[in-house]
């Protein structure tokens, strides 16, 4: 695979899409420093992005878009021919719902879970679509008790546990993957957090959460928990300055080589987000010395 990098000042396909080489559309990678990701292609002005995932060959990218008061879409692009391919709307529910959003790729690129809900905002629950070959089946709702309560945000840890979030609590909960179902879920041990992102290996857990450290604020910030070796969580450690600003932080994710998280920062104009991406190393450096 080509070192990434931006080819779009080198020249555009017949459609107007820029040509785009390497890992992560092509763009430049980030330091310590979160920057916004892909402006322009991916970062829109006047549009909520946010819930991004890659597969594990950096091959493709799902993202939801939103614009303001409407309902939200899932975009994807592929690499062919070693160019990405210009964005398209995904339709996983076929018209059965209004909203898509929050793709989560499994890790062997053969599941697609994500948030769908109707027109008026109601029945918020986790679909999953099942990859047939190179094309997506028509989703179906997660049979699952998960899904009796409004539900959003699922990310799915290696063993095939399933996290999320209980909308109407406000807490982050979990499934075991038994049997191939998810049954009874259980609140995750964690003090406060949603949007929980659960690592491959469930070392660690990202959240976001209104700003814990001074009570005038009301804008989120993200979190770590880390894992302790009894298997209960640490305390919730807040990702810093540079990744948490003045504005709200949400929806963390990490990408599949575990090198950069992903998040929305609602930064623009009217308070819409952008999406930003920042190296792990912001995760990693907070790492208690006796979890390394």
């Amino acid at each position: 695979m080509l070192a990434a990098q931006t080819t779009a000042n080198k020249g555009y396909s017949q459609d107007g899409f820029p040509l785009l080489q390497g890992a992560y559309l092509g763009q430049q990678t980030p330091g310590v420093l979160p920057k916004v990701f892909a402006k322009g292609l991916v970062s829109i002005d006047g549009r909520y992005e946010y819930g991004v995932t890659f597969s594990a060959d950096l091959k493709e990218i799902y993202f939801s878009a939103q614009l303001p008061d409407k309902t939200a879409d899932i975009y994807f692009s592929t690499v062919e021919n070693n160019l990405w391919q210009p964005f398209k709307k995904a339709n996983f529910t076929q018209g059965d719902k209004a909203g898509e959003m929050e793709p989560f790729l499994s890790l062997d690129g053969k599941q697609m879970y994500f948030t769908a809900y109707n027109a008026d905002f109601s029945d918020t629950k986790i679909w999953l679509a099942n990859r047939k070959g190179k094309e997506w089946q028509s989703a179906k709702k997660l049979d699952s008790p998960i899904n009796d309560e409004e539900v959003f945000f699922s990310t799915l840890a290696k063993n095939g546990d399933l996290f999320f979030t209980d909308i109407f609590k406000s807490q982050t909960y979990y499934s075991a993957f038994i049997n191939g179902h998810y049954g009874k879920p259980e609140k995750v041990a964690i003090d406060f957090g949603v949007h929980g992102f659960i690592s491959p290996t469930q070392d660690y857990l990202l959240v976001d959460s209104r700003s814990r450290e001074d009570a005038s604020r009301t804008d989120s910030d993200i979190y770590v928990y880390f894992k302790q070796p009894d298997q209960t969580w640490s305390k919730a450690i807040n990702l810093g300055t540079d990744v948490n600003s003045a504005f709200s932080e949400t929806v963390p994710s990490v990408t599949p080589d575990g090198k950069f998280m992903f998040f929305s920062r609602y930064d623009e104009q009217h308070g819409i987000s952008n999406l930003y991406w920042v190296s792990t190393e912001v995760i990693e450096s907070l790492r208690p010395n006796s979890l390394r």
